[in-house]
């Protein structure tokens, strides 16, 4: 695995976290105090605490993507517009970051593309149908290199059958290298990324709307 401390200075959200988690801690002391009392259904507060977690997870990938790209991309806000139209449609979607590491020799079959990151040309390439939307874009720096590529498929464990190819791929591809992967399930709407072969979600489609 590839280990890699997140460069980020933003003191502003690294207080909202702060104070996020402090009222997820307030909330879950409240419960335990509440749990004596044998009259008193929890179900209903145990809902409500996963459901803020889930809340500061999510809050928590954001800052911490935004982390790991800045340094090597200054193209955050259109990823992040692209990802969020592509969850809104349910398109499902690979996208790749190279960082330090070259992806050369690991990624495969890519059809050059060579043109600045916009969301709108993201999103064309993984609308369904479309000839490469089942591939994985490159991304370098503020272009995109290529589209269609194929990458190296997670074969841990662990995993199982919980998750499709795609997410399987964005693992594969974070457990060799330092590569951010961003990934969208063409299931759910689902958005997550993938690094040093774990996926974190970016939202949250069925539990918290």
């Amino acid at each position: 695995m590839i280990h890699q401390q997140a460069d980020c200075d933003s003191s502003s959200m690294r207080q909202k976290l702060k104070e996020d988690l402090r009222r997820v801690a307030n909330r879950m002391n409240e419960t335990l105090t509440r749990f004596d009392q044998d009259s008193v259904c929890l179900l209903a507060q145990f809902a409500e605490i996963r459901n803020e977690i889930k809340r500061v997870e999510v809050l928590a990938a954001s800052f911490y993507l935004d982390c790991y790209l800045s340094p090597f991309t200054e193209k955050f806000a259109e990823l992040t517009v692209s990802v969020q139209h592509l969850s809104d449609r349910r398109y499902g979607a690979l996208i790749v970051i190279e960082r330090e590491i070259s992806l050369e020799k690991i990624i495969h079959s890519g059809v050059a593309v060579d043109a600045k990151v916009t969301h709108a040309l993201l999103e064309s390439l993984f609308i369904p149908g479309a000839p490469l939307h089942d591939g994985a874009v490159l991304i370098r720096g503020n272009q995109i290199v290529s589209a269609g590529n194929v990458l190296p498929v997670s074969q841990a464990d662990a995993i199982g059958g919980k998750l499709g190819t795609r997410h399987r791929a964005a693992l594969g591809l974070s457990e060799l290298t330092d590569a951010i992967v961003l990934v969208v399930s063409e299931e759910t709407g689902q958005a997550s990324f993938a690094v040093d072969g774990e996926l974190h979600p970016i939202n949250v489609i069925e539990t918290i709307q």
